[in-house]
């Protein structure tokens, strides 16, 4: 269906309230790469939120190998949304008759890996007790806000500290930081996210979930970003110059179906 003619209801919850999940999945051709992954956390998110997939994974499956086929993008971006879809009824109370509405898109998608200059957010932080913070929630005001707030400051993405003052995140992936050889992420309890490179990325690094309080995050002497579409170097925190994390690690194999 062309972007044109697609119809979404207007009391549709997840436009309404943010009311659902997503999946971003990088594909090669017309292969999926990690789906299996990506099934099970979009399964467990809307486990989360009391949401029920209205089809079938091999009717998922197929819709996304169509239409890959039918846009022919060499590399893309798949994104499967899930929300509770429409309410007969406005308010915030979910509707029993709720008939969930699940979304597939594609737009063209290289594998990302640019450099990233980034800050330390101070208008927002994630809240690491909130189950939201555990699945890919479409809640993402406090991620715009931050983002935001990099751009102001000059920089391309911004680092999200949770409640207590310890790193989470960035606005869209996840965080790597050596120190002298060591490589550390923030552990699922801090807020951040179990995400879906993370996981692959822990084991290829050698890295340690580990609790990294902010004074820390100045010290360390290269980071990079991860997510499902890539990475990025962090080649400058705050104002600190770092040496690009690439130009001694290539992570296209676990990119590649």
């Amino acid at each position: 269906m062309k972007e044109e003619t697609a119809r979404l209801a207007p009391s549709d919850r997840g436009f309404t309230l943010a009311d659902g999940v997503f999946e971003t999945i990088r594909a090669v051709g017309t292969l999926p790469l990690w789906w299996p992954d990506h099934l099970l956390r979009l399964k467990a998110g809307a486990a989360c939120l009391g949401i029920d997939l209205p089809y079938e994974d091999k009717i998922i499956e197929d819709a996304m190998s169509s239409l890959l086929l039918a846009e022919g993008h060499q590399e893309a971006a798949l994104r499967v949304t899930l929300s509770r879809g429409p309410a007969k009824r406005r308010g915030l109370w979910p509707p029993g008759d709720a008939r969930p509405t699940l979304l597939v898109t594609v737009a063209p998608s290289p594998l990302a890996r640019s450099p990233q200059t980034v800050v330390i957010a101070r208008r927002t932080r994630r809240n690491e007790l909130s189950p939201l913070s555990r699945i890919k929630s479409l809640a993402y005001g406090d991620n715009i806000i931050a983002r935001r707030e990099a751009l102001e400051r000059g920089a391309g993405d911004a680092l999200l500290l949770n409640t207590r003052g310890n790193l989470a995140c960035a606005t869209v992936g996840n965080v790597f930081l050596r120190f002298g050889g060591n490589w550390l992420t923030p552990p699922l309890t801090d807020g951040a996210l179990a995400g879906i490179a993370r996981s692959r990325l822990i084991s290829f690094l050698g890295a340690r979930e580990e609790t990294i309080v902010a004074a820390s995050v100045e010290r360390a002497d290269a980071g990079l970003i991860s997510n499902s579409l890539g990475w990025s170097s962090i080649v400058r925190l705050d104002e600190r110059e770092l040496p690009p994390a690439d130009e001694v690690l290539d992570l296209a194999p676990l990119y590649s179906c």
